[in-house]
């Protein structure tokens, strides 16, 4: 099985689709085998991947995944990725549209915050890592991610309703959370720093508080903003030219950071 890694924090815009998409990009580099879940109804990591929904097309979604409530259900919604660079064959994805908003209405139902991990079963037993990309929120469809993952890492910037957020998604996974997911080897195994602007003294304090907060939880190096980074991201290429250079470089060592810190068995 998959060592699978739900990537998490309870306020939007932090860049958690970028530190979910670029980390599976490192993996990939490294030789590793991917498969990122797109848990977000926004459908942002699919798109920065390259994938565009046809609606001329039967292109099947997590979301149906997860209505199917069987296993191995993720098998038939597992596509190839859009980019064009010689790894980007260990990349994989299960594509999120709006329409995944739909499952919300599930909550309610005994179980359902099982069916990820249900539609995964027996699907991601080859691959290396499955990267979860999770919704700003701790409601139901992040308590799906959580549920199917061994680990989760928050992504936060340095910025103090994020860090705030950040806060409340530790607290979910290490006090109740894991008893009432029925997930009680779910670990928290670090905190990445995004879109860091040195030039400002108010980041550079709430990066000592993310420090201070989190102590040895907060991975290094952290993600600096580079406007080539968001280009890049909104373009849905892999960080293959000359211009991503600097951001090419911290992922790449960010991703031996989570090689450490999330081994493979």
């Amino acid at each position: 099985m998959a060592r699978r890694v739900a990537m998490v924090n309870n306020k939007g815009g932090v860049g958690k689709t970028t530190s979910t998409v670029r980390v599976a990009e490192g993996l990939a580099k490294a030789g590793k085998r991917v498969l990122v879940i797109d848990l977000d109804p926004q459908g942002n990591a699919s798109q920065m991947l390259g994938w565009d929904f046809d609606p001329a097309e039967k292109q099947p979604t997590i979301s149906q995944a997860i209505k199917a409530d069987r296993e191995g259900a993720a098998r038939d919604v597992i596509q190839p990725i859009g980019w064009e660079c010689d790894y980007a064959d260990r990349i994989t994805l299960a594509p999120a549209r709006l329409t995944l908003e739909n499952r919300m209405s599930e909550a309610g139902i005994a179980g359902a915050w099982r069916r990820l991990e249900k539609a995964l079963e027996g699907v991601d037993d080859a691959l290396d890592y499955t990267l979860i990309d999770c919704p700003p929120s701790l409601f139901h469809l992040t308590q799906l991610g959580l549920a199917a993952a061994h680990d989760a890492v928050i992504v936060t910037e340095a910025d103090i309703y994020a860090i705030d957020a950040a806060k409340r998604v530790r607290d979910f996974i290490t006090a109740k959370g894991p008893k009432d997911l029925a997930n009680p080897t779910l670990s928290l195994r670090g905190v990445i720093i995004n879109a860091f602007n040195e030039q400002t003294v108010r980041q550079s304090e709430q990066r000592d508080s993310v420090r201070r907060i989190f102590g040895d939880l907060v991975w290094d190096p952290i993600v600096k903003f580079r406007e080539a980074l968001a280009t890049g991201n909104n373009n849905a290429i892999p960080l293959t030219e000359s211009r991503f250079s600097e951001s090419r470089a911290t992922y790449e060592l960010l991703t031996q950071t989570f090689l450490k810190e999330i081994p493979l068995p």
